[in-house]
């Protein structure tokens, strides 16, 4: 494999602005390692090696003629599939929108765009974003790069997957529950959600839409935070983006990965976020990294937060909800492809009901029908009202423990990665993969997940959660649990799929 690969886009960066390298080089061995790979992995959907080539060299032409161009420019980049990008492919990993070419980009791939970033493709995921295993693609699941017979995680399993076999330096995913960070847990990536309302979801294709929120994907908390820098930011076309604008993410992660006395620094061990539920091998791995922590001089308090035992269960309330309301356009008329009845007259019901019984999976159909029950006349109050009172409960949990703390620390997820079908069949299994990460969407704060270590060579995930608003503290804190924990870039997957490592 191209050692340039293994880099990470701060590096990669350098390279291009000292003329060690070109664009067009760095381009050529993303693509060559996602043709070699993604037969295996199917981390990809859709990959644009002429557009890539074409913006990486018009940034080599500029880059010789002088030109000032941004720091990141000609750094590849890959998009999750539920991201408009105009003119390409955009599915939500669902026959419903197989072939569908947006007409606009989302906010976030304008950026990209503006940052002079080549997109490489889109990534595979749970279709509409429904999972925790990528294993509800209408187009097949991904493969874990650690194991072939483990998941990736979801729904952003083929951001992750793409990220840990090197294939791109970095790439976005979308995070309702836990979606960018679960899966950066089992693939020994770094996954973060923003605040909500940091990054812009216009042009996101909705699930829940009081939950969902653009992130990085990337190997190192450095690269998330930068990339975060450039895909953050106001914007007038999402009425729920924030007003402020954070500054030098990017330069915050530096802070926090070169400060070696962690003295006056306070972690929340969240008490219900770790013990029953954990496997001995992820706690094994979390407990090494506080008592890494502590050996630098962090101070490490308990805190309780006890509304986080029903966060799952509102949560799995709120969200079908959502995705009742957010999914009630693709019916064939107004968006998705038509498919008509077989049999019988051909009305717009019959014609709905054959588009949507054909064209959603059987997870989106069990959301549906959850969510469509939720809000039902008599059972509103009951469920979905009860729902949203234990996430202001959350929300104050959260608010407390931060008054004793910096920043909370747990387990991303329970588990390392699980085999392929285990928990296919048992819809409660599959949804406590989320069990971690779900409180910090109902209370919009945000949340990061960075390698931690392996156990039975499996990667384990460690989770940071600071108060809303305070993205930068969260990265410079990250950086600072990154530097004690095994670092991303010794966690290599790779020997499983090319024997190279």
């Amino acid at each position: 494999m191209n050692d340039l690969l293994r880099k990470s886009a701060v590096d990669l960066a350098k390279l291009l602005q000292d003329g060690t390298i070109t664009s067009v080089e760095l381009t050529t061995a993303c693509l060559e390692q996602i043709d070699k790979l993604n037969p295996k992995l199917n981390a990809f959907l859709y990959v644009d090696s002429q557009g890539a080539l074409a913006v990486a060299a018009q940034v080599d032409a500029d880059r010789a003629a002088g030109k000032e161009l941004p720091y990141f420019a000609g750094v590849p980049v890959a998009l999750k599939d539920n991201i408009c990008h105009r003119g390409a492919p955009t599915t939500c990993g669902s026959k419903m929108l197989e072939g569908w070419r947006p007409p606009y980009d989302a906010t976030v791939v304008l950026r990209i765009k503006e940052a002079r970033l080549p997109i490489v493709g889109h990534t595979n995921m749970d279709e509409f974003a429904m999972g925790s295993s990528t294993e509800h693609s209408a187009f097949g699941p991904t493969l874990n790069p650690w194991d072939l017979e483990r998941i990736p995680g979801g729904s952003g399993g083929g951001s992750a997957a793409a990220v840990a076999a090197c294939m791109v330096p970095w790439a976005l995913g979308s995070d309702t529950g836990g979606s960018i960070r679960q899966p950066g847990a089992v693939t020994g990536t770094v996954g973060a959600k923003p605040t909500y309302g940091k990054v812009s979801r216009y042009g996101l294709v909705a699930m829940a839409s009081s939950l969902d929120q653009i992130g990085p994907v990337t190997r190192t908390v450095e690269d998330a935070a930068a990339l975060q820098d450039i895909i953050g930011g106001h914007d007038p076309l999402d009425s729920t983006s924030l007003p402020d604008v954070d500054v030098q993410l990017w330069q915050k992660a530096l802070t926090g990965s070169t400060t070696s006395d962690l003295s006056g620094t306070t972690f929340g061990l969240v008490k219900e976020l770790m013990g029953e539920g954990y496997s001995a091998g992820v706690l094994g791995i979390f407990n090494e990294v506080v008592e890494a922590l502590k050996a630098r001089g962090a101070n490490l308090v308990e805190v309780s937060c006890p509304s986080f035992a029903y966060a799952l269960a509102a949560y799995y309330l709120i969200m079908p909800a959502e995705v009742s309301s957010n999914l009630a356009r693709f019916d064939g008329v107004r968006y998705g492809n038509r498919v008509l009845p077989t049999s019988g007259p051909v009305t717009a019901e019959t014609m709905m009901s054959a588009t949507r019984g054909t064209n959603f999976g059987t997870e989106v159909k069990r959301r549906l029908i959850l969510g469509t029950h939720a809000l039902s006349s008599g059972f509103y109050d009951a469920y979905y009202g009860a729902a949203q009172k234990v996430r202001t409960l959350v929300k104050q949990d959260f608010d407390a423990a931060f008054a004793q703390c910096d920043v909370l620390l747990s387990p991303t997820s329970p588990t390392p990665a699980f085999r392929f079908g285990e928990n296919i069949g048992d819809p409660m299994a599959m949804y406590l993969n989320d069990i971690a990460t779900i409180p910090a969407n109902l209370a919009g704060v945000p949340a990061i997940s960075i390698p931690g270590g392996l156990t039975a060579g499996l990667p384990v995930g460690v989770q940071i959660i600071a108060p809303a608003h305070e993205d930068a503290r969260m990265y410079e804190y990250a950086a600072m649990v990154e530097a004690v924990a095994t670092p991303a870039a010794t966690l290599c997957p790779l020997e499983a799929l090319e024997g190279e490592c």
